[in-house]
């Protein structure tokens, strides 16, 4: 259990402002705690359980979480443990305690992870109800055609369902082979690699490019870095459009 702290030194130890300025953006009604805006400055908040925003973006004030976003590479299992002893996520984060993953990438995918240790924001980005947009980079076999990219579009009978990608564009292709972005919200095992074989072309690379807010940029393959307070303040209010739609 934490000891309730003053509001202003919370959101100073979080980051947002000086002690002096958070005060400043009270007094204008700038800052709401549990959803009541606060202006009195002498409130105290719990930095493990009460929620805070301010402008209308919430703030992560408990210093014991941790953010990282992790450039898996291809041929790395998505588990902090496994029972076959193939090489894990758990091989690139020894130095933290106790993070991991949300959701998952096939052992032959590489591209973006989340990893943290917060259990609750972590549970809500796995909802259905979330419908996190993930963009993929899909190396397939042959020449593909409009009409296959439309059939993407349109949705796939698997053995799952009918299965849509949200945008399909086609980046660069030869006679070998065709480099194609899309983008989807289906968390469904192998859901990228499924699609493309259902429409006739076998994935040879893929690369998830972002997970809903968080990009991956010009990281490279192992590495890891901590979320900047935007990334994690995105990420939480994404949660909470998806806590929305549940109600």
């Amino acid at each position: 259990m934490t000891e309730p702290i003053r509001l202003q030194k919370a959101l100073s130890t979080a980051g947002v402002s000086s002690r002096r300025k958070a005060e400043e953006m009270m007094l204008q009604g700038r800052v709401k705690v549990n959803g009541k805006v606060v202006r009195e400055l002498g409130t105290r908040v719990d930095p493990q359980s009460d929620s805070v925003m301010v402008d209308g973006r919430p703030i992560q004030l408990d210093p014991d979480r941790i953010y990282l976003a992790f450039h898996k590479p291809k041929g790395i299992v998505s588990t902090m443990e496994d029972e076959y002893g193939r090489p894990c996520l758990a091989d690139f984060f020894v130095q933290y305690d106790r993070v991991f993953n949300v959701g998952r990438l096939d052992q032959d995918t590489s591209g973006i992870l989340l990893m943290t240790n917060d259990g609750d924001l972590a549970n809500q980005l796995a909802h259905p109800s979330y419908e996190v947009e993930k963009l993929y980079f899909a190396k397939v076999k042959g020449k593909i055609q409009r009409t296959e990219l439309q059939r993407l579009r349109d949705g796939v009978k698997l053995e799952d369902g009918l299965q849509k990608a949200d945008t399909v564009k086609l980046i660069d292709q030869n006679n070998i082979e065709s480099l194609v972005e899309l983008t989807l919200h289906s968390g469904k095992n192998r859901i990228v690699r499924r699609m493309f074989e259902a429409v006739g072309h076998e994935v040879i690379e893929l690369t998830r490019k972002s997970f809903g807010p968080l990009r991956l940029g010009p990281m490279k393959p192992g590495q890891v870095r901590e979320l900047g307070k935007l990334e994690v303040s995105s990420l939480m209010e994404a949660a909470g459009s998806g806590e929305t739609k549940r109600r």
